[in-house]
């Protein structure tokens, strides 16, 4: 047995049950609860009025997470392979470039909601141009209009025509020129630094947080526990008095009793 014939014995074909079935099942079961769920948020969220930039935040998390869902259902129709390769390619230009926009927008927004509650909580008595509802809306109308400018070169450069074989499964890839190629590297980039930043600053927020709760928590016990003892102290003051003051009265009563006087009224 030669080499060719001993590397074609060890070749494996690749198992794409997982890929075509399971995960398109799940993300099929994902999709209904999400879209229930977020438009059940975007109802609820969206009858409050934008009285702090909290609210602000997550008006506009709420709709970047309903958009990411509303591209989930193509997403399991390709990876299921019952679509059309026109299907396929939709999604590689529009669907997928949506898909994770929505998502670096969530994450973005979620850093400016832990930044948002450390200056509540950790500097509540603080005037900082962050908290003005006005700055919100405008910090989110840039985060959307930076990040899906930087996102439509993707759709611009992804404007190949694919060879494609049959049977075979178009890549996105393909569709993408050496422009197109450049620009989505440099764009995964840019959303590693925006994910890690954002981690980053959430950790550090949280945690400065949590630090405040606990004091806070702890100054709390301390308060408690002095007012108990005060408490108890007033109480224990009390009753002496009280055992002090009864003995006076119980002799006082015995003297009138046994006083001639005492016959007399009865």
């Amino acid at each position: 047995m030669n080499t060719s014939q001993v590397n074609a014995s060890l070749k494996c074909e690749r198992d794409t049950r997982v890929t075509s079935v399971l995960f398109p099942c799940l993300y099929a079961a994902l999709f209904l609860v999400a879209f229930v769920l977020n438009s059940l948020a975007v109802w609820i969220f969206f009858q409050i009025s934008s009285s702090s930039t909290f609210v602000v935040y997550l008006k506009n998390v709420v709709v970047a997470d309903l958009l990411m869902t509303l591209t989930v259902p193509v997403k399991v129709l390709t990876d299921a392979g019952l679509g059309s390769w026109q299907l396929r390619a939709f999604h590689c230009r529009y669907s997928a470039v949506l898909f994770y926009i929505t998502m670096y927008i969530s994450i973005l927004l979620l850093g400016l909601i832990s930044l948002d509650r450390y200056l509540k909580i950790v500097h509540p008595f603080g005037k900082c141009a962050l908290q003005r509802v006005r700055v919100g809306r405008i910090l989110c109308a840039v985060i959307w209009v930076v990040m899906l400018s930087l996102a439509l070169p993707n759709v611009i450069l992804s404007n190949e025509m694919p060879q494609i074989s049959s049977g075979a499964r178009l890549r996105c890839t393909k569709m993408k020129g050496k422009m197109g190629l450049l620009w989505h590297e440099g764009f995964n980039y840019f959303c590693q630094v925006v994910f890690w930043g954002t981690l980053a600053l959430m950790v550090v927020c949280y945690t400065f947080i949590s630090r405040k709760v606990f004091e806070s928590y702890r100054a709390s016990q301390s308060s408690s526990d002095t007012a108990s003892k005060q408490t108890t102290s007033k109480l224990f003051t009390m009753l002496s008095q009280s055992r002090d003051l009864s003995a006076p009265v119980a002799s006082l009563t015995a003297i009138q009793k046994s006083s001639p006087l005492a016959s007399w009224h009865l």
